[in-house]
């Protein structure tokens, strides 16, 4: 996972809606503390962040349209958004 770059947009979490079935299609490796998921449902997308630690804490951005979620997980990767 790259190191948030200066400037780099700091997204809203949410509370997982947790009544929603989703396909993840994309992922970072489980071997780090932080793990982000990019996850489909109903033809809208969102980003699912895991924390590993001595608790776990999932949370979720809010739901919008496939093409612009896969824009944010692309910014997510190189460290422009967290």
């Amino acid at each position: 996972m790259p190191v948030p770059q200066s400037g780099y947009h700091r997204l809203a979490w949410l509370d997982p809606r947790g009544d929603v079935r989703c396909r993840v299609v994309a992922w970072t490796c489980d071997c780090k503390a932080l793990i982000y998921e990019l996850c489909e449902s109903g033809g809208l997308g969102f980003i699912r962040r895991t924390v590993q630690g001595d608790a776990v804490t999932v949370t979720e951005t809010q739901r919008m349209p496939i093409r612009q979620v896969r824009e944010l997980w692309a910014t997510i990767l190189v460290g422009m958004a967290r």
